[in-house]
This record gives C-alpha cells, structure tokens and sequence, in this order.
C-alpha cells in the first residue's frame, strides 16, 4: 500500500526537453505570420520606391495628386508638382502611380 501511494505521487517530470517543442513551435509560427509577411512587405515597398521616375502622375499617402518633378536619392525626397505649386516630400510618402496603374492592359476574360 505505502509503495503505491509512493507510485503515485512521484509523477515523472517533462523537464527542459518537453517545455521546448511548444516554445519552439511558437516561435516558428510567429516567424511565419509575423515576420516574413513583414519582410515581403518591406521588399516590395522598395522596389515600388526604386522604380519611380519623374514625369510619373502619383497620389501621396496624404491623398496628393501630382507629377514627380525631382527624385532625390541622397536625403530621400522627391518633389511633386500639383496645381497649386510643387511641394517636396519623403520618398516613403508616395502611395500609387498612376502612370502605371492606367497603362496596364485591362485583363482579358
């Protein structure tokens, strides 16, 4: 009778090795929802920013509608000339281009 009650009490302990597959489970699932979806957004950004050229009609991402008129790679600004003047902004503030947006075939069905 004391050696079981002793059985039952002494429960075998997971240790280090059975708290890590959760914790290592996590963490990858986190890296796949969080981080890589970040990075592509990141990537893509760029590129959109790189590819800009002037004479190109664009919309800032305060809703400013005008033509790049000077892209300054050096502190990053870009000059937009709109109805009432030109106004200098981040790079980053750049939204759309319109230029490609409508030069791009409609897709065929």
């Amino acid at each position: 009778m004391i050696l079981t009650t002793l059985f039952l009490q002494a429960s075998p302990s997971e240790g280090f090795g059975g708290m890590m597959l959760p914790m290592l489970a996590l963490l990858v699932v986190f890296y796949l929802f969080m981080i890589l979806p970040q990075n592509r957004k990141r990537k893509k950004e760029k590129k959109f920013i790189t590819e800009l050229k002037k004479g190109s009609k664009v919309v800032t991402s305060s809703g400013i509608h005008g033509k790049l008129v000077d892209i300054n790679d050096k502190d990053t600004t870009v000059t937009i000339e709109t109805g009432a003047g030109k106004i200098k902004f981040e790079q980053a503030a750049i939204s759309v281009e319109l230029s490609k947006k409508y030069t791009t075939a409609p897709a065929k069905k």
